[in-house]
């Protein structure tokens, strides 16, 4: 997913109670390597004194190479190289330069198949018993408690995030936008949804990899829950059958018809 994670905005605005900022500090929440480090190093200035220790022990746990590497990987954000630089712990190819060109070789086979995995196991393993995959995900998902329910919105089923996107909690709704389990047709599915918060479909406007997909344009440009200002800009790219379906959309705002048929005019003056 291009652009910044939305779980990792909470973090950043501050807006993260505290079971789920230790939850993080265990290394128990973010699903990528990148985030996960990102929160960890962020939790290391937390009010808290128990999770700042609790991150500064789930860094320790990761092996050096395995952080070498990452941080030797071409999508390795600056501000986290400089920050374990400082550490003592370089990218691969520097911290590894010494042991030769078979050496270097290998560490180049290892960063040509780059995973995101997080650095730390969450040891979030346990199997489902037989009650829990006899219920369906609404639920399971009613039974949750909310560092649960967030788990599952990065990590569970496609059907738990269709369910979790809508949830009233903000933080839950962005957790299943930045999990990497999030598929192109599940963001063109909630682009059309009219019963997601506006912070959801917001989200999805601005990140220009997921607005490179037509249909994900048309959902959201029709979509009367989208701010009008997003779908205004994003009707400049609509096809004219698609502007002239949102010309007489009922469902939309009354001004974003008018802008529809405007362009109409305008489009249709000029042949």
């Amino acid at each position: 997913m291009a652009g910044p994670s939305p779980l990792l905005e909470f973090f950043k605005r501050g807006e993260v109670d505290r079971e789920a900022r230790l939850l993080a500090a265990r290394g128990e929440l973010a699903p990528r390597a990148h985030e996960q480090l990102t929160i960890l190093v962020f939790l290391l200035e937390d009010a808290d004194a128990e999770i700042r220790e609790t991150a500064e022990n789930t860094l320790a746990r990761i092996p050096p190479a395995a952080l070498s590497r990452f941080l030797a990987r071409s999508d390795a954000p600056p501000a986290l190289r400089e920050f374990f630089a400082a550490r003592g712990v370089h990218p691969a190819e520097a911290a590894d330069a010494a042991i030769g060109e078979s050496g270097a070789e290998a560490l180049q086979q290892q960063d040509d198949q780059p995973t995101d995995a997080p650095l730390v196991d969450d040891g979030d393993e346990s199997e489902e018993s037989e009650n829990e995959r006899n219920e369906t995900a609404t639920q399971r998902i009613a039974k949750m408690s909310f560092t649960q329910r967030l788990k599952a919105a990065m990590k569970g089923s496609r059907e738990m995030r269709s369910i979790l996107v809508r949830d009233s909690n903000k933080m839950i709704a962005a957790a299943v936008l930045s999990s990497p389990k999030l598929s192109q047709s599940e963001i063109e599915g909630i682009a059309k949804m009219a019963n997601v918060s506006e912070d959801v479909l917001r989200t999805i406007a601005t990140n220009r990899a997921w607005t490179k997909n037509y249909s994900v344009v048309v959902g959201l440009t029709k979509n009367p829950k989208t701010p009008v200002a997003m779908s205004m800009n994003l009707m400049q790219r609509l096809t004219d059958r698609d502007l002239n379906q949102l010309a007489v959309d009922r469902n939309v705002p009354e001004p974003l018809r008018v802008a529809a048929r405007k362009k109409i005019q305008e489009s249709t003056s000029k042949r």
